[in-house]
């Protein structure tokens, strides 16, 4: 059974920082593309970043380029997000995906965690 547990999120001041986990199992997590997406309330998901396989490879969308940093730790199947210089607009739910990036997003394919809330706010 794929598990995707994600942590590590909070209630933080505009400009701060928070760094989100995300525990894999139940696949072979070395060898997926993984993403963060988040959501909004009475918003779509969003694609936030990925990373390749061996983690040298990462991508951002724009709205937090420069900001937030990906990484993954293939030995403990454990993806990261550092977060630094949080605005109120990154508020929401924040969740970790595997595979093609053009599915990251859709409810309907793969599997979802429970997500993991960040709200910037002062």
């Amino acid at each position: 059974e794929v598990q995707l547990v994600e942590s590590g999120g909070d209630m933080v001041q505009p400009g701060g920082s928070l760094r989100l986990s995300c525990a894999a199992s139940g696949f072979t997590f070395s060898i997926n593309d993984m993403h963060w997406v988040r959501q909004a309330p009475g918003k779509g998901p969003e694609w936030v970043s990925g990373v390749n396989p061996g983690g040298g490879s990462t991508s951002y969308a724009d709205s937090v380029k420069g900001r937030f940093i990906i990484s993954r730790n293939n030995a403990k199947s454990t993806l990261y997000l550092e977060m630094n210089r949080l605005k109120p607009e990154d508020t929401a739910l924040y969740y970790c995906r595997r595979g093609p990036r053009r599915f990251a997003t859709l409810k309907s394919w793969g599997d979802w965690g429970q997500g993991t809330q960040v709200t910037v706010s002062s």
